[in-house]
């Protein structure tokens, strides 16, 4: 990896997670969204390792599933967490021209605190439904969820002339960076092939689809994107593909 992309590389860890990145290094901020999906593979592996140390210790898988999503916040940050409720509070609002002051508000609403709960309950219970194949299985989640945030920022507007998200939107190249992220998740996604896991292969496959429909989703319910919402993108995404991992002719087990 040449110089630049290793600092855009660790520039998006330091933006993306809570991972210590040294304070010395020298860092390019600008295209961190290009390397988002990586981040996500990275995430993943972090909270497949830490899965099997509790296997490893005799964890039950329930309670397990429940510490590795507290890992999940606690390696991003609650980053893309805030985003799901904040965007929740903004789509309970009927007056669309209030949405953005709404989501901007740093005050979680009665709608935020309810997205959040859910959300959390939605990747426990996959997860603790999905018994083999885990560290793979969170790689793909935690992957494909960020390639929805780059397809989100590739494919539609930016709503707010500032924030968090708006220089993302200026740097993408659309379809190099959109393409990056998507043929290394499909590569990823086949590694079951080799396992021969046809199946679980062509539905991690399947993540990418997911994404696509959510950031679609909430391009329609709000004209547009913010960085709330590419990070409800990202949550929302992981969670809808935990749950699809579940259907039991597709279940890992």
């Amino acid at each position: 990896m040449k110089l630049l992309h290793w600092r855009q590389f660790m520039a998006a860890i330091a933006f993306y997670t809570c991972l210590p990145v040294p304070a010395q290094w020298s860092l390019e901020f600008e295209r961190v969204a290009v390397y988002a999906p990586l981040v996500g593979l990275l995430v993943g592996g972090l909270l497949g390792l830490l899965d099997g140390g509790l296997q490893f210790l005799g964890m039950p898988i329930l309670t397990r599933s429940a510490v590795v999503v507290g890992g999940w916040i606690a390696i991003t940050g609650g980053l893309h967490l805030d985003g799901v409720m904040d965007t929740a509070d903004g789509l309970a609002v009927q007056n669309p021209e209030r949405r953005l002051q709404v989501m901007a508000d740093s005050a979680t609403g009665a709608f935020g605190a309810m997205a959040g709960i859910v959300l959390l309950f939605l990747k426990t219970a996959a997860l603790s439904d999905l018994s083999n194949h885990r560290w793979w299985i969170l790689m793909v989640a935690a992957g494909w969820g960020r390639w929805g945030q780059v397809m989100a920022i590739a494919l539609y507007p930016y709503l707010k002339p500032t924030g968090k998200g708006a220089f993302h939107k200026v740097h993408l190249q659309p379809l190099p960076d959109s393409l990056f992220g998507g043929l290394l998740l499909l590569a990823f996604s086949g590694i079951p092939i080799l396992l021969h896991r046809e199946i679980l292969g062509l539905v991690g496959a399947m993540g990418g689809a997911i994404a696509l429909m959510v950031g679609a989703w909430f391009n329609r319910q709000l004209g547009g994107h913010t960085g709330d919402s590419y990070g409800a993108v990202v949550e929302w995404t992981e969670a809808l593909i935990l749950c699809w991992l579940t259907f039991s002719w597709i279940s890992p087990r």
